[in-house]
């Protein structure tokens, strides 16, 4: 894919890819993926005029989106992050709200990264200054002059002489009609309907002396876009974040991936690629997207109390063991009960879900043991109905309660697409357009279309 040396060198557990501000290009990034090397490996991307791609005629914001789902569906594999800076953050937001829409062919988003972000809806930005800007290449390529003018106002203080003499580079080659495309039409547009509100892990990079895009600025042009945003400021930074504060925002990249994207399981390689394919249709695709999403480590309950969410996730470590990385489905129940969702039934001697859910946890809780080593014993009774266990319930309820509780818990471990692929289900690859199925359905039978794994040894056209 085009960058420029922005790639981090030797393995790493997550790839970043980048999009870069107005005028600059990949190699803004350079300095990151130096310092995060080893750590997560980081990918820029030229965007149409800018950067290697400078010739590039149509710099569009549609084209641009476009561009960057081609370049990612060719390249990004695993557990991957986007992010952007300035510009590029509002790209970044365009693209995420496709593939989480299951628009693009994309498995794998699990969070984003921001740097003084323009925001999708229409960037604030003093008139005046976008008519200077503009003026600067009313004649062709900007001057050299104006590009100083250019890195002497986004900066707080003189970038170093290699950071200089980079970003001096990006901005002469820049091609006028991108900078134009960006400033009187790509900035102006409110793209807040279609990015809408993407609930995923987002770190959101700002600098205290940066004017319309800063500190100040970001959580009231982004909270409500990124429900789940880290907002990070950076003290004497103005808005060239990657070329003025590479050290401060290469750590506080490294912790916000430690902390809230290395979180459950990873979809395997061949059965992400089915899920990216033709064969499932956007809309499944999108959904399994969502619940592949890294779960909230500071997840505060909608539902149940925290002391209540805190014996339902040790209820579901003896209904779903899960070795390795997993998954919160006890959370992942309480959002549920808070959406108002459910199988469509319950028995007629319980109170509806979320009521039930408290009671029968309540109840649990007078005899729930402090040792791990006994609560199976304790569950196990709760579910025969034979439980001595005083409160809100009675032992027959508790039961009645405890057969819809380890439903939920299950489905909600089976939902997520890492956990479909471990079981060798694949039935969510039979859609498409045209739609598609399967030729047979027999033990042992796996047909061409599937994973390695999946029925057996035999593909559909071998012999029996």
């Amino acid at each position: 894919m085009p960058t420029e040396n922005a790639t981090a060198r030797g393995a790493a557990p997550v790839t970043l890819y980048l999009l870069h501000a107005l005028g600059a290009s990949a190699g803004s990034f350079d300095r990151l993926a130096e310092r995060l090397d080893g750590r997560v490996r980081v990918e820029g991307i030229d965007l149409p005029g800018f950067g290697s791609l400078a010739d590039t005629t149509d710099s569009s914001l549609e084209t641009t989106v476009d561009h960057v789902v081609a370049q990612l569906a060719a390249h990004a594999r695993g557990r991957w992050m986007l992010g952007g800076h300035s510009m590029g953050g509002k790209i970044a937001g365009l693209v995420a709200s496709r593939v989480l829409r299951g628009e693009a062919p994309l498995v794998g988003l699990a969070g984003l990264v921001l740097m003084a972000p323009s925001p999708p809806r229409p960037e604030p930005m003093d008139e005046e200054r976008r008519e200077r800007m503009l003026s600067w290449v009313a004649d062709g390529p900007i001057s050299e002059q104006d590009a100083e003018t250019f890195l002497e106002q986004d900066t707080a203080e003189p970038l170093d002489p290699r950071a200089h003499e980079k970003a001096l580079t990006d901005l002469r080659r820049t091609s006028p009609a991108a900078w134009r495309a960006w400033l009187e039409t790509g900035s102006r547009v409110d793209a807040s309907a279609e990015v809408g509100t993407l609930d995923l892990p987002v770190l959101v990079l700002a600098g205290t002396d940066d004017a319309d895009l800063g500190a100040a600025a970001q959580p009231g042009l982004l909270a409500s876009v990124y429900p789940r945003a880290r907002f990070v400021p950076l003290d004497d930074t103005g808005h060239l974040i990657p070329l003025e504060r590479a050290p401060e925002a290469s750590d506080a990249i490294a912790h916000f991936v430690t902390d809230e994207v290395l979180l459950g399981p990873v979809v395997p390689d061949d059965w992400a690629a089915l899920l990216a394919g033709d064969r499932v249709d956007s809309r499944v695709r999108g959904i399994l997207n969502l619940r592949a999403i890294p779960d909230d480590r500071g997840y505060a309950p909608a539902t149940l109390d925290l002391a209540q969410l805190t014996l339902l996730r040790e209820i579901a470590d003896l209904v779903v063991p899960q070795d390795g990385p997993a998954i919160d489905i006890a959370a992942r129940v309480d959002a549920q009960l808070a959406r108002g969702e459910g199988d469509g039934w319950r028995n007629a001697e319980l109170p509806p879900d979320p009521e039930a859910y408290r009671a029968g946890l309540d109840t649990l809780a007078t005899i729930w043991p402090t040792d791990p080593a006994r609560r199976e014993e304790v569950l196990r009774a709760a579910i025969e109905g034979t439980t001595d266990a005083e409160g809100p319930l009675d032992a027959a309820r508790v039961k009645l309660w405890l057969e819809d509780a380890r439903n939920d818990l299950v489905r909600q471990w089976l939902a997520h697409p890492a956990s479909m692929a471990r079981v060798g289900y694949d039935g969510f690859a039979t859609g498409g357009s045209p739609i598609r199925g399967y030729v047979e359905l027999r033990l042992g039978r796996r047909e061409d279309w599937e994973p390695a794994g999946v029925g057996g040894t035999v593909a559909a056209g071998d012999a029996a």
